[in-house]
């Protein structure tokens, strides 16, 4: 197995529009940044599973259709017959930028125990993945932390994706320490340039990554939206360019981009791994990611290995 993400599998009930009597319209989208990750990199080669929770409903049951769809094996997929599946609306603007109202404070995705994640799908991983939002409550906080450090013993390549939710945490200060908390257990890990400054105090690309690096991350994304992404390999820094693209919605595209890179660099010995090497395979999720961006929506924008190499 290449990729096991774990966290939240959702839905998106994401806006389409208003009708003509200005009533906005919505769209029962799949989502949640775990299991867009897995399902972006399944679509690009890479053999992912997922690990989350849903519920004994027919939002639940027709997510874990979607993995299966999409080539994502769910076979450590619970289902929870006491918690609904967890939902968010996403409210689109003129733009493409989101605004998420989040509907998971008793939800499914934040019942995953670490009884849930065996250790036989962390030991076949070669990456195992996971973002923030999993660590905003228990048990699934507990859960995350508990299968990175077992996996990481095993030998796994940890990466992690602190995506922030601001309306998913009690305070900014306790998102950061949540946030923060994982840090040394990082292989790779990426961060938007809205992020980089919670982490890191500073929105300096160089020097916030510098600080990052001193937990012993190997690699470090700074998404830069159309701007494309700076990175940091060690002591080498560098930035590849955006891919333009009339902005369709953004949602899913930081999820596409890093699903596309780890399709890659799982396939790579990261010890070997030359400036050169990971600039190409940056420029590939970028273009994954651009592709996403111009269309709506986020598992149903994500591209294929095709589209992305054609």
């Amino acid at each position: 197995m290449d990729i096991v993400t774990i966290g939240e599998v959702l839905i998106d009930l994401t806006q389409t529009g208003r009708d003509e009597r200005g009533i906005p319209q919505f769209a029962a989208n799949p989502g949640g940044a775990p299991a867009n990750l897995a399902v972006a990199a399944a679509k690009l080669g890479a053999q992912t599973t997922f690990i989350g929770k849903v519920g004994e409903d027919a939002f639940g049951r027709y997510l874990t259709e979607v993995l299966q769809e999409n080539k994502v094996d769910t076979r450590y997929m619970v289902t929870d017959a006491d918690h609904p599946t967890t939902m968010a609306v996403v409210s689109v603007d003129a733009s493409g930028e989101r605004d998420f109202s989040f509907y998971r404070s008793a939800n499914a995705d934040v019942m995953l125990c670490k009884e849930d994640i065996p250790e036989e799908a962390l030991k076949a991983a070669k990456i195992v993945h996971f973002g923030s939002v999993s660590l905003t409550a228990d048990p699934a906080r507990t859960a995350t932390l508990d299968a990175a450090a077992r996996a990481k013993k095993l030998g796994a390549i940890i990466t992690y994706d602190p995506n922030y939710r601001a309306n998913l945490w009690h305070s900014e200060e306790e998102a950061i320490a949540q946030m923060k908390a994982p840090l040394p257990l990082v292989d790779i890990l990426k961060v938007s340039d809205e992020e980089l400054p919670l982490l890191a105090g500073t929105a300096d690309c160089e020097s916030g990554t510098a600080q990052l690096a001193q937990n012993g991350i190997r690699l470090i994304f700074v998404t830069l939206g159309a701007n494309g992404v700076f990175y940091r390999m060690g002591d080498k820094i560098g930035h590849v360019a955006g891919v333009p693209c009339k902005v369709g919605d953004t949602n899913g595209a930081g999820d596409t981009f890093f699903g596309a890179a780890l399709s890659k660099l799982c396939k790579e010995d990261l010890n070997s791994l030359t400036a050169d090497k990971l600039e190409s395979i940056l420029a590939f999720a970028n273009k994954a990611a651009s592709i996403t961006t111009s269309r709506r929506g986020a598992i149903p924008a994500m591209p294929t290995l095709t589209e992305v190499e054609g």
